[in-house]
């Protein structure tokens, strides 16, 4: 007699669950130092595994050569990128005089504005002012050990990224086989499926992010000079880069953008180039992130921003960034995994259903 199996209430499974996710999410935390740059590192190393193959396969370069070769040539990229930027920032610079005139009035209307609110004179303002500015001057040497700290982080960061892109890149055919005899057996066929899908998913969300962003930033540039603002390819740029960011790039944008327009020329001038920020990113949200981003990854917007918040919370800035590729990696893995559909379209909503509506409608 075949025993009869034992099924957990459903509060007892949900209690499971939940505990695993906390216990996940703790270990997520312990590990970002080595699991933030890995993942970063495999994102790379996808984006850049066409053009390691190519250097690999038409060049005879030996695959450490086409893998390193690869890396430089991003680098060259994100260089070229931070030249224009910095050649933009140079001109800001050339201005300086008018700049301090300018937050000088503005300092002056402040100060009037704040005595006339709040009944404080202009001289108690500036003994509180010059309070402020010598705790800060006293404090001077621990904010400059926590700023040299960070930036040593970041670049400490950014040269694992580089390493586990190499490595990813040098051993992705060790890393397939070992996953095929993980999953041995009926399963090499899934295995296969999924990972040639997070290739073309992964690859086609980054293409498609690099795309939107030259699109925004061309926008904001051709906008800018047309209302006949003085750092319009500053701007535009400025604009185009955070846009990158989901949801909270826009206001850095906003924030960025409205401050040299105001430093730099006059009210009505600020308030434009904020209403066309406020425009361009309405647009974008709109019409260009679901045509060009939001088609890649089929994700609701729901999940995805409960995945932007829930990265923020784990991992900072940097979780913000993978939240979206991740969760597009686990629909993938759903899909095509016996007993997680529903999980799958729990991430994803109606857009298989529209998508299959469309195809009906073709062949029909």
């Amino acid at each position: 007699m075949i025993p009869k199996k034992i099924i957990a209430p459903f509060y007892e499974r949900l209690a499971l669950i939940l505990i695993g996710f906390c216990l996940l999410g703790y270990l997520i935390i312990l590990a970002k130092d080595l699991v933030d740059p890995l993942i970063f590192g495999f994102l790379f190393a996808v984006l850049l595994l066409p053009v390691s193959d190519f250097l690999e396969r038409k060049c005879r370069m030996p695959r450490s050569m086409s893998s390193f070769l690869a890396i430089l040539l991003m680098l060259g990229f994100v260089v070229g990128i931070m030249y224009l930027v910095g050649a933009q920032i140079s001109k800001l610079s050339n201005d300086w005089p008018m700049l301090k005139s300018q937050i000088d009035q503005s300092l002056t209307s402040l100060q009037l504005w704040v005595q006339d609110t709040f009944h404080i004179a202009t001289n108690k303002q500036m003994v509180y002012v010059e309070s402020t500015g010598r705790k800060i001057v006293a404090s001077g040497t621990a904010v400059l050990g926590t700023t040299f700290s960070a930036v040593s982080s970041l670049l400490l960061f950014y040269v694992f990224i580089m390493i586990f892109t190499f490595f990813i890149l040098f051993y992705r055919r060790l890393l397939l086989r070992f996953l095929i005899a993980v999953f041995q057996g009926d399963n090499d066929y899934v295995v296969m499926d999924i990972v040639q899908n997070i290739q073309k998913i992964l690859r086609q969300y980054i293409f498609g992010l690099l795309l939107e962003m030259v699109i925004v930033a061309g926008v904001a540039i051709a906008v800018f000079f047309m209302i006949g603002i003085k750092y319009a390819a500053l701007l535009g740029i400025i604009v185009g880069l955070f846009n990158i960011i989901p949801y909270l790039g826009i206001f850095t944008a906003l924030l960025l953008s409205t401050l040299i327009t105001f430093a730099t020329g006059t009210i009505s001038d600020t308030i434009t180039v904020a209403i066309s920020v406020i425009g361009i990113h309405a647009v974008d949200a709109n019409l260009l992130l679901p045509a060009v981003v939001g088609s890649k990854v089929r994700l609701n917007a729901l999940i995805t921003f409960i995945g932007i918040i829930l990265g923020e919370m784990l991992w900072g800035l940097s979780g913000m960034f993978l939240s979206i590729p991740i969760i597009a990696i686990f629909k993938i893995i759903f899909d095509r995994v016996e007993g997680l559909q529903p999980w799958g379209y729990l991430l994803g909503g109606d857009y298989e259903y529209k998508k299959k509506a469309q195809e009906k409608m073709k062949t029909e």
